[in-house]
């Protein structure tokens, strides 16, 4: 992998990240639920948003490390 793929790549994993963190700092700083709602998962679409994040960066970090064990 060249270094200006390599920088790409980073430069996509530091994104998700900043986006996964953004998410889950909103989430927390919204107001709390009333006592009487008990669940505290994320809705289903901000779990699956962040589930692709997820699945972005590791493919990403996959990427690298292959090419870095052929390189």
């Amino acid at each position: 992998m060249e270094l200006d793929e390599a920088s790409l790549a980073i430069g996509r994993i530091e994104r998700a990240l900043s986006r996964m963190e953004k998410a889950l700092t909103d989430r927390a700083a919204r107001p709390a639920p009333p006592p009487t709602v008990t669940a505290t998962a994320l809705p289903a679409a901000e779990q699956s948003a962040l589930k692709a994040e997820v699945a972005a960066v590791i493919g990403e970090l996959d990427r690298l490390i292959a090419e870095a064990e052929r390189g």
